[in-house]
């Protein structure tokens, strides 16, 4: 991300395959081992790397202008409970990090700012928006990360800290900034993901895919999802840059917050514009489905009309031909009382008669458009 002043150096992410083994010996991890991360800083630097919190409490408790940045990956309410004790949370505050599924929002608990983001990452071997829940404790001279998920990569935020001490030595709202940073950063490949995604559903729904409409509906909830991740983002930066305000935090961490400001706004403008471009796709694909389905069902009228036009042909002619087998029928009986069976003239009748019979259907089914 693009900032006014200077710049923090090694902004570079930690490589996937050492964050995913990071990961996987976080969650074989014992409870102890899940507080990872810990360091006291002391005018920017770091000072010491307590091993547990009541440490950590004491560490804080004797170093004069000290800081504490604690980290926790997904802990039990217990663990939630002692780190409450140690550094004075509040139970509600508390209570959301432990339920967590909240949304992101920034609420204030005497001295402590209580910031709750849901940071993302895609998926390229699935495209997937994966979205997971970040919680952070911002005290007077402690920052308490409460990771739910794989990102963001906390330590990489806390790797470019320490390599700008200037910056880390304004404290807890420095860290704030730099997390905030972070996440917002990492909504772009995201973004990116899910732009590549709606290119490829246009093309399955011009193209005929029968499989468009199920993956533009899966396509639909993760934008859903992104965007209640990534629209309260620009109150929360009020909120924060307010409470810097409120604060008189130096001029250089309101640049550095109004940066991230602008780029969240670019990040939640074009999540609302993919909402917007999902339901253009569905309406088109209703659109060329309807068109599909008139299209068979016309081809289905013309083939029953001209089936229809083809019984009524057989059954003209089928009628015509019954006339006189009919009449041959009844003559044909071998009875001696029939009438006309002796008559001179009773085969040339009947032949008449068929005659006659025959020429006046062909006549009534020529006129009713049968033949």
């Amino acid at each position: 991300m693009a900032q006014q002043g200077p710049r923090l150096p090694g902004a570079r992410r930690g490589a996937a395959g050492e964050q995913a083994g990071h990961e996987a010996r976080v969650e074989q991890a014992s409870p102890d081992e899940r507080l990872v991360g810990t360091a006291i800083y002391v005018d920017g630097r770091r000072a010491r790397s307590p091993e547990s919190l009541a440490e950590t409490s004491r560490a804080l408790a004797d170093e004069d202008g000290a800081m504490a940045w604690v980290g926790l990956y997904r802990p039990s309410a217990e663990e939630l409970q002692a780190a409450a004790e140690e550094f004075g949370l509040h139970e509600l505050a508390v209570e959301d990090a432990i339920l967590a599924h909240q949304r992101p929002k920034v609420e204030r608990y005497d001295e402590t700012l209580f910031v709750v983001l849901r940071p993302a990452r895609y998926l390229d071997e699935t495209e997937q928006v994966e979205l997971g829940e970040l919680h952070l404790f911002i005290g007077p001279d402690f920052v308490l990360t409460v990771r739910h998920g794989r990102s963001p990569d906390l330590s990489a935020v806390r790797d470019r800290m320490e390599a700008a001490p200037e910056l880390l030595r304004r404290g807890p709202h420095a860290v704030l900034y730099a997390v905030l940073d972070a996440v917002v950063d990492d909504y772009a490949p995201v973004v990116e993901g899910v732009q590549h995604d709606i290119d490829e559903i246009e093309t399955q729904v011009f193209g005929g895919d029968p499989n468009a409409s199920r993956r533009t509906y899966q396509l639909s909830r993760e934008v859903i999802e992104l965007q209640r991740a990534t629209s309260p983002l620009l109150g929360i930066l009020e909120e924060v840059g307010a409470n810097y305000a409120e604060r008189d935090a130096d001029a250089e961490l309101h640049r550095r917050l109004r940066d991230v400001t602008d780029h969240a706004t670019t990040v939640a403008e074009r999540v609302g514009g993919f909402r917007q471009m999902i339901s253009d796709i569905l309406s088109v694909n209703a659109t060329l489905v309807t068109q599909e389905q008139n299209e068979k069902m016309k081809s289905l009228t013309e083939a029953s009309y001209a089936q229809s036009e083809q019984v009524k042909s057989i059954s003209s002619w089928a009628a015509i031909l019954f006339a006189p087998t009919l009449v041959g029928t009844v003559y044909g009986m071998n009875f001696d009382a029939m009438p006309e069976l002796h008559w001179s003239f009773g085969y040339p009748m009947a032949v008449g008669l068929m005659i006659v019979v025959c020429v006046l259907l062909y006549v009534v089914f020529k006129r009713r458009d049968w033949l």
